[in-house]
């Protein structure tokens, strides 16, 4: 089958094309074969810096995807061949992932793709699903009523999580860079967009919260951004982030306003191998799903490049400013081969 393979940690230059064996399918796994697959940073990241895992290379690269069930092992009880799914795992040098044409995934990282959205739309979905689902749901625990601001809301996880916090009643500030991000934030829901690249975060926050601050607040940027939440987060307040909190973190004054601080890592899953956290992301997965075809949730795809070009997707991930997501089109590139 045709493959993209990181050879070396390096530039997007390592990405190369490749002919490998098609995977086997296991008695609990489902082989796929790949419509699209999603493109994310911490695709980019692990390119740039290494793998999770020591000799894994060479490695295919890609956590998120969708396609067409092929194979249903001996004990797999949702699935059957030809079923369209949507997933997130392999890719982080432990499991082959999806910058190629089929996969092998187990069944519970599995659920079925939303009727309502193409392969493309389906592919872009799962990781930052999972992530925002996670932050809001299962480390902030968000309810009705609640302010809530979501760093960077026209980006990946940002635009998604701007629509779960709606989902859950609550109103929803957000950053943007630009006029034009600001527009699509307003779209998918958001209260107040916040320009911080003309306006103070923290008191454009304390304004909108009559000095309050936030309930929660999701940080998908890290570093001066985790700052600026600290004085912006009310007393007995949440900051749920995906990035590292910075070495020099405020925490006297978030120990004095009894902040709860969490990380989120959606990875952590297979990175582990903790299969009852791999169902919870089927589970959600599945209620998402509920949600397209119910026309509640909505995915942005920004640029959808052939497999081919994964070293160009990495290279306008690296170069930041995008809206949503980058999806490489896996069935509309190059020839079949099954090999």
């Amino acid at each position: 089958m045709r493959a993209i393979m990181m050879t070396e940690p390096g530039s997007p230059d390592v990405l190369a094309a490749a002919e490998v064996d098609k995977p086997l399918c296991g008695d609990h796994d489902v082989l796929i074969r790949i419509m699209a697959a999603g493109v994310n940073p911490i695709d980019a990241k692990l390119r740039g810096n290494g793998l999770y895992f020591p000799d894994a290379l060479p490695a295919i690269l890609g956590c998120d995807g969708s396609g067409v069930v092929e194979q249903a092992g001996a004990d797999v009880t949702r699935f059957q061949a030809g079923d369209a799914v949507y997933y997130c795992y392999g890719g982080l040098g432990q499991k082959a992932g999806n910058y190629a044409e089929y996969i092998a995934v187990p069944e519970p990282f599995v659920a079925a793709k939303p009727d309502c959205i193409d392969f493309i739309d389906a592919a872009a979905a799962p990781l930052v699903l999972i992530t925002a689902w996670e932050a809001l749901f299962d480390r902030a625990r968000i309810q009705n009523g609640q302010k809530v601001f979501i760093h960077a809301g026209a980006g990946g996880v940002g635009h998604v999580a701007i629509q779960l916090a709606k989902l859950a009643g609550c109103e929803v500030a957000t950053s943007v860079s630009s006029d034009e991000k600001a527009a699509v934030a307003t779209t998918l829901g958001a209260d107040l967009t916040i320009n911080y690249r003309e306006q103070d975060v923290t008191e454009a926050l304390l304004k909108w919260t009559d000095g309050m601050g936030v309930d929660v607040a999701f940080d998908t940027v890290g570093g001066v951004a985790f700052h600026q939440l600290v004085g912006a987060t009310r007393v007995y307040g949440d900051i749920v982030t995906i990035l590292q909190v910075p070495e020099d973190t405020d925490w006297k004054t978030i120990r004095l306003r009894n902040i709860r601080v969490s990380q989120e890592l959606m990875l952590t899953p297979m990175v582990m191998g903790i299969t009852e956290a791999a169902e919870h992301h089927g589970d959600i997965l599945e209620q998402c799903a509920q949600f397209f075809d119910q026309q509640k949730l909505s995915i942005c795809v920004s640029d959808i490049l052939p497999l081919e070009q994964a070293a160009e997707a990495h290279r306008r991930i690296e170069a930041g400013g995008m809206c949503g997501k980058l999806v490489l089109d896996v069935a509309q590139s190059g020839g079949d081969n099954d090999e």
